[in-house]
């Protein structure tokens, strides 16, 4: 077997881990940014040159012989082996490069990671970021995404996560709303006579109570909201406009200086920090250029004063 064959089964290697993870061979072929008739070429020469069938293919989607996922397993262990081997031979662990293809939510991406991103791009020049921006949760194995920055509760085991921070909520509403309708005291007092800002989950359109908690007791406000969105940034905007009364990260109104438009209210009914990971794929090979740019989002999170309540002073 000649190095130019070698070559080209290892890059059809690749290119069938990624139709299995994408599901389909267009998906595949975006991701990779090679013509779909490319994909489909590596593939069925894998498929001749094992012997096998490795993929069942349908008008709308790919699946995965036996075969096919004992062969995805290995091939997957292999070709974290090679990259390993790699790394320490090009010294990439002291210079990492490539593409980056990372994934945050909205408010997050707005306010603290593409303001600090310049310092990260110096630190790597040879590191291109494509950061997707969403509050809808991407889907990492099938948007070929090397790794997220998500804030609430681990909903996928799958993924590998990290934990590096908790972000405070705040309770607010601009000064000219607070006139109209009074400073609440108490959280029941949002039941009636108040206006609030709702935000709808953008997978599930459940609507997001405003929760409250205080020396062990909790309070859940669910509210019906005249104006509603599914974007954190959207929904700092529609509480600065004035929509109604709303809830949301601390970090928001602190890093765009909005502490005079925003004032807080029920801070003694504060509810539990909002936990932050950076997740990836457990089967993934964690590369040198997505290791550092998670231990720099662990630090840009552990400094940045965006993190901390706003002060009431």
């Amino acid at each position: 077997m000649d190095i130019t064959h070698s070559f080209n089964q290892m890059q059809a290697m690749r290119v069938f881990v990624r139709v299995v993870e994408a599901g389909t061979f267009t998906k595949a072929a975006d991701s990779l940014r090679i013509p779909k008739p490319t994909v489909t070429k590596l593939v069925q020469g894998l498929e001749n040159h094992l012997r096998i069938k490795l993929l069942n293919r349908t008008t709308r989607r790919v699946t995965v012989t036996p075969d096919g996922s004992a062969y995805y397993e290995r091939v997957v262990r292999l070709l974290g082996d090679l990259d390993d081997i790699e790394s320490s031979v090009t010294h990439a662990k002291e210079k990492p490069r490539g593409r980056l293809r990372i994934d945050a939510g909205g408010a997050m991406s707005y306010y603290l990671i593409i303001p600090a991103l310049p310092t990260f791009l110096d630190k790597y020049p040879d590191i291109d970021v494509e950061c997707g921006v969403s509050d809808r949760p991407a889907d990492l194995v099938g948007d070929n995404v090397d790794c997220v920055i998500r804030g609430g509760p681990l909903l996928e085991p799958a993924l590998v996560a990290r934990h590096i921070g908790d972000m405070r909520w705040l309770t607010c509403a601009t000064p000219a709303y607070l006139e109209k309708h009074g400073k609440p005291t108490h959280p029941t007092d949002l039941e009636r006579g108040h206006v609030l800002a709702g935000y709808f989950f953008p997978r599930s359109g459940r609507m997001r109570p405003l929760i409250f908690e205080r020396d062990g007791k909790r309070i859940e406000i669910q509210p019906s909201p005249r104006v509603a969105v599914n974007d954190s940034g959207a929904h700092f905007q529609s509480l600065r406009a004035g929509t109604g009364l709303g809830q949301l990260l601390s970090f928001m109104v602190s890093a765009s200086h909005a502490t005079q438009e925003l004032v807080p209210v029920l801070q003694e009914w504060q509810p539990a920090p909002l936990p932050v990971h950076v997740l990836y794929p457990a089967n993934r090979h964690l590369s040198s250029k997505v290791r550092v740019f998670i231990d720099w989002a662990a630090e840009l999170f552990a400094k940045s004063p965006c993190t901390r309540l706003v002060s009431t002073s």
